[in-house]
């Protein structure tokens, strides 16, 4: 016997929906996944003794409640919709996709809609923030968390009366259909480079992740200066037929900048809406042409959303910046930026963006994550050497690997006789040594870390949070690792 969705949630009184076999419990839905290392269907007779209420399932396993489905992933994103309440029925929904800049972008459209008037809240890399009126915010693991806790947020922000979301939207999420079924009033594209292929194997079955988002939204922004951002621009004119807002920092665009000038206090530019035949006058407290890429984009997102570009403009001013995104944590003789670059095209915008304004040496410390995309550890040594002065190759969440070899495959990139190097295993030390080695006008860029205020190794989370380790290694007074 097989049962539907919407049997199921009538008929029995469910008490969480869930993929997970240690989270099911008396009355539990229990989605029968299949991933990479687990398969679900195996655990269902399990379930049922633990007290699963029913299960998802993608195929005819002989049980009474059972509910057989196309999709797993996607019945588990619609069952723990209507477990709390279809909450996306009372949020406006803005996505942003892309390898990089989309905490960036996504923190600019929150800061814009809130600074307007209207509430909103956010889920991404950076935190997940419900709105709540004590000002306490979720610690975030995922750009775009699983079904049970999406839609677990959405549900606090509606409790908390929030009238938007900004989300990222992550292409693992996509492809796992953790936000299948949702209507966005835009999203927004900022670009592709090599990234997440131990997931998506090539870049074309990237892309097309990515390119998925777009059959959700009702209006589309894309960086026009991105060549896959074109390919998008031409597939989406001809296949989706949704409005298209295309942004610019090299070309005239339907949202463009020119006379750009950058410093490490920030940039300013002049902004034209060009449907508009308006231009403004901007200034961002953050440096880097990337930033005002992404400025535009969080501006003309809120113009797709409805608002006025005059309005979104005056909103961003007086911005704080985003934390762990070219943040300055120290600031005297020498200076230190964090930076959450882990990427080789996020490693080239950072670093060509400090060397606009550095009076004397770039130090780089970075390292390549562990379980995620060996390949591009290589090219991010090369990048790294071309545009530094000083390298030091260190940690960053390496998991289950072991760092030394981490470090090795990043070194294979770096031509020799280039750059002065040193490695690392432990970050700490990394971060220590590089203020032993700071002259007065130098620039310390850590790159890798950004906002995170931990270090993954196994499957533990321990407390990394740089701004504390380089305050109070300076404040000894001297640069010995704790």
């Amino acid at each position: 016997m097989s049962l539907t969705l919407h049997e199921v949630c009538d008929k029995y009184k469910i008490t969480n929906v869930t993929d997970d076999t240690r989270n099911v419990k008396q009355g539990s839905l229990f989605i029968a996944v299949k991933g990479e290392h687990f398969d679900g269907e195996k655990s269902v007779a399990e379930m049922f003794l633990k007290g699963a209420a029913a299960v998802v399932t993608e195929h005819d396993l002989g049980f009474t409640n059972q509910i057989i489905v196309d999709n797993a992933r996607l019945a588990f994103a619609q069952a723990a919709s209507r477990f709390y309440g279809n909450p996306t029925d009372k949020l406006k929904l803005i996505a942003v996709t892309g390898t990089n800049g989309k905490s960036t972008v996504a923190s600019l459209i929150k800061m814009i809609l809130e600074k307007i008037g209207h509430k909103t809240g956010f889920i991404g890399t950076t935190c997940y923030d419900v709105c709540n009126p004590d000002g306490c915010v979720y610690e975030s693991k995922l750009s775009t968390p699983r079904q049970d806790e999406l839609y677990r947020l959405f549900a606090e922000m509606v409790v908390h009366k929030a009238e938007f979301c900004v989300m990222e939207t992550s292409s693992q999420a996509l492809d796992q259909f953790r936000i299948a079924g949702e209507t966005f009033e835009t999203g927004v594209f900022t670009n592709l480079t090599q990234d997440h292929l131990d997931w998506h194997k090539t870049m074309e079955n990237y892309y097309k992740a990515k390119k998925s988002l777009f059959k959700l939204c009702k209006s589309a922004v894309i960086f026009a200066d991105d060549k896959y951002g074109e390919r998008l621009i031409k597939e989406l004119q001809k296949e989706i037929k949704i409005p298209i807002i295309t942004y610019s920092i090299i070309d005239s665009a339907d949202f463009f900048a020119v006379n750009i000038k950058s410093g490490s206090a920030g940039v300013s530019y002049w902004l034209t809406d060009s449907r508009e035949e308006k231009s403004f006058k901007f200034v961002l407290p953050m440096p880097g042409k990337f930033n005002v890429a992404n400025s535009l984009a969080a501006i003309a997102a809120c113009n797709a959303a409805g608002f006025a570009t005059q309005d979104c403009v005056e909103a961003l001013t007086d911005c704080a910046g985003v934390r762990g995104r070219c943040e300055v944590i120290y600031n005297g003789d020498f200076t230190v930026i964090c930076d959450y670059a882990h990427t080789e095209d996020a490693l080239v915008k950072i670093l060509t963006c400090v060397r606009d304004f550095a009076k004397r040496r770039v130090i780089c410390l970075f390292g390549a994550a562990g379980e995620r995309d060996s390949d591009k550890r290589p090219s991010m040594g090369a990048t790294a050497a071309k545009h530094a002065d000083v390298l030091i190759i260190t940690s960053d969440n390496p998991r289950f690997e072991p760092p030394e070899k981490i470090i090795e495959e990043v070194k294979e990139g770096i031509p020799k006789n280039t750059v002065p190097c040193q490695t690392f295993i432990d970050r700490k030390q990394a971060i220590a040594f590089a203020l032993s080695e700071a002259e007065k006008d130098d620039i310390i860029l850590l790159c890798g870390k950004g906002h995170e205020t931990y270090q993954v190794i196994g499957d533990d989370y321990q407390p990394f949070d740089e701004r504390e380790i380089v305050r109070n290694l300076v404040g000894r007074g001297n640069f010995n690792a704790p």
